[in-house]
């Protein structure tokens, strides 16, 4: 049976430290699924099929990669798709006290789906889509943090003031 994993996440807008672990994590797993979130409550700069497309465009390099998205909860999707993982980034320690308790539950709701945690990279250790979007809506540098192609759409956005 092939090891199938999701990577669920916003993703607004991805970053390098994202990448790192996709491509990490696809060297683990037979095929990973990179599912952006989404969740209706959160104020999100780019739209569902511009996050795709920023995706697509980001990680195009990877076989066993693909995309997809979900809304509601993540052990549903994992249910219809029958996976095998979720991987999620850990970046600090505030970071996995927040990701156990969610594997935890996820693990209550539904058992044949496990978690598995791929620690940061150091140099993406303080990475995240918020504080580039802060960063970049400030005209900051956010060169090296996202991807170039994810640099040009977020610089249109802010450009048409979105």
């Amino acid at each position: 049976m092939a090891k199938i994993a999701v990577y669920p996440g916003s993703f607004d807008p991805i970053t390098n430290g994202h990448i790192d672990v996709i491509k990490r994590a696809s060297k683990v797993f037979d095929h990973l699924i990179v599912a952006v979130l989404v969740n209706d409550s959160k104020k999100s700069m780019f739209t569902l099929d511009e996050r795709l497309d920023i995706l697509k465009h980001s990680i195009d390099n990877l076989d066993n990669v693909s995309f997809d998205s979900f809304s509601g909860l993540l052990v549903d999707y994992c249910k219809e798709k029958q996976l095998s993982a979720i991987v999620r980034g850990l970046r600090a320690i505030s970071d996995f006290e927040f990701e156990l308790q969610m594997a935890q539950m996820n693990r209550q709701l539904y058992d044949e789906t496990e978690t598995v945690f791929f620690t940061t990279s150091e140099q993406y250790s303080y990475l995240s889509s918020s504080l580039v979007k802060e960063v970049a809506k400030f005209g900051g540098k956010i060169d090296g943090l996202i991807p170039d192609y994810a640099i040009i759409k977020m610089k249109q956005k802010l450009s048409r003031g979105e």
